[in-house]
This record gives structure tokens, sequence and C-alpha cells, in this order.
């Protein structure tokens, strides 16, 4: 895995004259960040659909993911629709589902977190400027949790992780990884709130390494996003990607049989 070269080909799962579905993969940016010409969704799509722009058209992006995040994108081609789904969004009626890949087998099949988000940097030194706590002060953030299926990794020493289905009713920076890792079952892959935040410092000035990892098991978190659906509407589905279905790939236990 070391060395490895991702695929940034992303795939267009539903399209209309006002909008488009996206499946984005891993490490694929949403939108530019620098002026160095690195690939991104926002400007792949303004390219591909250049005849609409032309037309009056424009490529607004609804559901913002995480660069290592995978899965579904909605993508408005007007600003009529944009508008639209942006009312729809502040009213909750366009429902967002996650899975993710935790360490460990937690005890319940279903849990709610309710604690506010903040950035760490505001409250204490943090490292990583972006990093999220949960703090009193923050913006409220709820998460409901719920176990999908639990597996052991065929490993000499037979790792425990859980695929679990998050459902955010609050859109916070990086809310589903900070309310996991708040009750003891981090995302794989997870270089900023897994097992220690260093790994993620040691990833920006090495890249990844055979120590990297040993440490994360994944060169990116284990978070897909594999639902959008609009409310009395439509719905939208994506499977675990490759990456993230190979790892499960060991011995299975289904959420019906804890």
């Amino acid at each position: 895995m070391v060395g490895f070269s991702p695929s940034l080909d992303f795939k267009i799962i539903d399209e209309t004259d006002d909008y488009a579905v996206v499946d984005k993969p891993p490490f694929l940016l949403i939108h530019p960040t620098k002026p160095n010409g690195m690939r991104n969704l926002w400007k792949e799509l303004r390219e591909l659909f250049a005849f609409e722009i032309a037309s009056g058209g424009q490529v607004s992006i609804l559901n913002r993911l995480d660069r290592e995040t995978s899965g579904l994108v909605l993508v408005a081609k007007t600003s009529a629709t944009a508008r639209r789904f942006g009312l729809l969004m502040q009213q909750q009626w366009v429902e967002k589902e996650y899975l993710a890949i935790v360490w460990g087998w937690p005890e319940w099949e279903r849990y709610f977190v309710n604690a506010p988000l903040d950035r760490q940097g505001k409250h204490q030194k943090s490292a990583i400027w972006l990093k999220q706590m949960i703090h009193p002060a923050g913006a409220p953030a709820q998460t409901e949790f719920r176990v999908e299926r639990q597996f052991v990794r065929s490993t000499p020493s037979g790792e425990k992780f859980s695929v679990i289905r998050a459902i955010p009713r609050t859109g916070r920076t990086h809310q589903i990884r900070v309310h996991l890792a708040s009750i003891g079952y981090p995302v794989v892959g997870d270089k900023i709130y897994g097992p220690d935040e260093q790994l993620y410092l040691r990833f920006i000035e090495t890249g990844w390494t055979p120590e990297l990892e040993q440490r994360l098991l994944l060169p990116r978190h284990a978070l897909h996003s594999a639902k959008l659906a609009i409310e009395h509407e439509r719905e939208w589905i994506s499977p675990l990607p490759p990456d993230l279905a190979e790892f499960c790939s060991g011995k299975s236990i289904t959420a019906d049989g804890l």
C-alpha cells in the first residue's frame, strides 16, 4: 500500500438539467485550496458542464466532503436549484448518512451524541489549525450512530472493528469523526482524531510511510458518504468503495447478532 497512487476519477450517478449527483473518490479535493493546479471536483465539473455554464448555468457543490472522505456529493447546475437545495438543507429536508469503519466493538446498537464543537485552537494549544474539539462554547452538534456490522481482521492479534452508520443532524466541521472519537470509537485511518495527532504532522512532513501504515492501517480516514435523500422526492445510495470494502473483508458479525 505504501507508495500508492489513488485514482481521482469520479462518477456521475444521476443528472438532470438542474442538478447532478457525483460519487467522489477519496483524495479528490472538492474545491481548489492553493493555486497549484491540483485536481479538484469543482474545476472538473465546470469543464464537464461548460456548455451549461455558457448558457447561464453554474456549479454549486451543496454538501462538501473532506479530501479523504469518499461518496455522494449533490451539485446544483443552476442558481435557482442551488437556492432550493440550500433551503431544503436549512429545513433539514435533505438527509445525509455516512458509513464509518471504527476501531472496536460498541456495546450499543444505537447511540446519540449531542455535544457542541469548536476549533480547538480557540481554547487550548493545538498544532493543527483545523482540529475541532467538544466545548460548551461551540456550535450545537448532534449525530446519531447505528452499528451496521462487526468484524475481526485476519491478523495475528485478531483486531476488532465495526461499520457504523452515522446520521448527522447538524453539519459541523469534522463532526462525525470528533463525535466517534469522543465516545471511544475513532475512525480507522484518521490522522487527526485517531491514535495520535502527531501522525498527521508526520504525514505532512514525510507523506505516507510504512510506520504510518502500521499505526493507521489505511492511508485515509474510513468515512464514506453513503446516502443522500431529499424528503418525499429522491434518494441516492453509494456502497462502500473498494478500499473500504476490502478492509472489511474479515470475519463478519452483523448487527442482528449483537
